[in-house]
């Protein structure tokens, strides 16, 4: 969250009084790099207290906003949600085929304003493997309860066009970054889209959109609690693996300080526990966890592409000031590079199958023979043909005798000579 547009006093206090709150001061919240946001004191609270956050969003038009508000009606009371208040006058800003319905939106020089409640906690500056399980759940909630929302589409926005983006961006990389690039997305090409499970998603649960109670003393450390999940703007229809690597991607990684040359740590143990999480809730099928890996690396590419967006605009439109913060775009290029080394290494693995018929099919037992199955470029593979030859003569007389290795492809994997006895 930034602050582009600037509102006077008197503008602020119309606005909230269209909301039924007394307006006493605005006050400006810098993190995020989208929307104009401010805190909201009202005259009812005590000093240095705020209830509510006032947000004017620069780019999604006001009837996806609408969507939002209903999206969130929908989550109140599963997960810690702030739905927006609705508007006193609600006729005001109505289209003629939603009018009558209650209204959350006000319209503002073509943008949406909403006003939405304090929710209580803290932006964490840190994450855990605790919370990494709890968010997990918490994703899976949230897809599962949305699935109510049908047709789908109709609540979604649009997904943004960030091939666009791409293939402006990569006019000017370096040759290495826009390989990368170009490598990531033929590869997320190549998945199985059409028949992996989608539905709507967050798309930004990043750890600066979620609220936790973090004022714990030591003997409560590790037991954290999520108590807020914010910015729901960007919901669209998506497969959920995708939303599952982007809240990955932030909640598993400490991130660095790029101009300082600093490394971006990813913690496959807090990935680890952010799917036991998600998976409490709903199972992953088999192509989404094989899907899994390149998304990560797409993942990290859309947010690598956001954030030179953001420049993009920023540049063009002449937005500066201390109010606009800029998030890095290198960090989310070594993410994606880190990712990609991951799913380039698992790619450079094949997968032998063997058969060794033992003495009364005991593995401890001599070997009386052995067979070489063959050579293959997935475990899965490896085990549809067993599922084939293990009926078949001989083999369905020594069942056990199946057994895939692992090698990966240029190493010798035996490091000394042998002896003959």
């Amino acid at each position: 969250m930034s602050v582009y547009t600037q509102l006077t006093d008197d503008q602020f206090a119309t606005f909230c009084q269209r909301f039924g709150i007394s307006f006493a001061r605005a006050i400006p919240i810098t993190q995020g790099i989208k929307n104009s946001n401010w805190f909201i004191q009202t005259t009812e609270d005590n000093d240095g207290a705020h209830s509510y956050v006032f947000t004017l969003f620069e780019e999604r038009p006001p009837e996806d906003i609408e969507k939002m508000a209903v999206i969130l009606n929908q989550l109140q009371g599963k997960l810690p949600v702030a739905a927006p208040l609705a508007l006193m006058d609600s006729g005001v800003d109505s289209d003629a085929d939603v009018k009558g319905d209650k209204r959350y939106v006000i319209h503002y020089d073509n943008k949406a304003i909403t006003l939405v409640p304090c929710l209580a906690g803290s932006h964490p500056q840190q994450t855990s493997q605790s919370m990494c399980h709890e968010i997990g759940a918490a994703l899976a909630v949230l897809h599962e309860t949305l699935q109510a929302l049908q047709p789908s589409e109709q609540y979604g926005v649009p997904l943004y066009p960030w091939s666009e983006v791409r293939d402006r961006e990569m006019q000017f990389m370096p040759g290495d970054e826009a390989k990368l690039m170009s490598d990531i997305w033929q590869s997320y090409t190549e998945l199985p889209l059409a028949t992996l499970p989608k539905g709507l998603c967050h798309l930004d649960m990043f750890a600066d959109n979620t609220l936790w109670n973090l004022s714990l003393n030591n003997s409560q450390k590790g037991h954290e609690h999520l108590t807020g999940l914010l910015d729901f703007t960007e919901v669209s229809v998506e497969h959920y693996v995708m939303d599952i690597a982007i809240t990955v991607n932030d909640f598993c990684t400490t991130w660095g300080d790029a101009e300082q040359g600093e490394s971006v740590n990813f913690d496959r143990d807090k990935m680890a526990a952010f799917l036991q999480g998600y998976e409490s809730k709903r199972m992953l099928g088999n192509d989404e966890k094989k899907a899994l890996p390149v998304m990560l690396a797409k993942a990290a590419v859309i947010f690598w592409l956001l954030r030179l967006n953001v420049i993009h605009y920023n540049r063009t439109e002449g937005r500066t000031g201390d109010n606009i913060m800029v998030k890095n775009p290198d960090l989310m290029k070594r993410l994606a590079a880190y990712h990609w080394a991951q799913v380039e290494t698992a790619q450079d693995m094949v997968f032998v199958l063997e058969h060794a018929r033992y003495d009364d099919d005991n593995s401890d037992n001599d070997i009386e023979d052995l067979k070489l199955i063959g050579v293959f470029a997935t475990k899965q593979q490896a085990k549809a043909a067993i599922e084939q030859l293990k009926q078949q003569p001989g083999f369905k007389d020594y069942p056990k005798g199946f057994h895939i290795d692992a090698y990966p492809l240029g190493q010798i994997n035996w490091s000394s000579g042998f002896v003959v006895y």
